[in-house]
């Protein structure tokens, strides 16, 4: 069986640029720059009608006139665990919060609060799925793997409008929950 390479695209960003890849059907993933580096940076740009739309619609958001994104993502990476909880995650719009151990919880892994962290660490397209959205339970930045870090989550809960004490203690305040305003999430088998 002959594989074919996702398509690729790059665009800037308040928070560094990003890397899109798409299959002909979804969003495979999205990096956000670190340290001057993508992952893959090396690799020659080959748009498709997706990545021209994703990129659309980010444009948007950082705009802010979009507060949602409409764009099949297809999770095909990771164990069953870390999916479930990006699954979790993708229930999150813009502006809400949650913390790791309710999102734990709602996933029915309540007390896994690290393991969450691990997996929403992991989430192969932030921001599109908005793992920024989680904090710890007393409000705080406790970690962002994208970009440079906790400044670039800073930013993004700053951009949405979310209250947080960067890394000093807040009250995070109450959980809204309400419709997924991501477009259709697949997820694939783990082998």
């Amino acid at each position: 069986m002959t594989s074919i390479a996702p398509s690729l695209i790059r665009l800037p960003s308040p928070i560094g640029r990003l890397e899109l890849t798409a299959d002909s059907e979804s969003i495979l993933s999205l990096s956000i720059e670190r340290a001057g580096h993508l992952p893959l940076e090396q690799s020659p740009e080959s748009p498709s009608p997706l990545l021209e739309r994703a990129a659309t619609e980010l444009a948007e958001y950082f705009a802010g006139t979009r507060t949602g994104f409409d764009l099949p993502i297809r999770l095909t990476g990771g164990t069953a665990f870390q999916r479930s909880v990006w699954q979790g995650l993708a229930g999150l719009g813009f502006g809400e919060v949650i913390s790791y151990g309710d999102l734990g919880a709602s996933i029915g892994r309540p007390g896994s609060g690290r393991a969450i962290g691990g997996a929403v660490g992991a989430n192969p397209v932030p921001i599109l799925i908005g793992c920024h959205r989680v904090l710890a339970a007393n409000g705080r930045i406790t970690g962002y793997s994208g970009g440079d870090g906790i400044p670039t989550k800073a930013w993004l809960l700053d951009h949405e409008g979310i209250e947080h004490g960067g890394t000093g203690p807040v009250d995070a305040g109450p959980v809204e929950t309400g419709p997924v305003e991501t477009g259709p999430v697949a997820m694939e088998p783990v082998a």
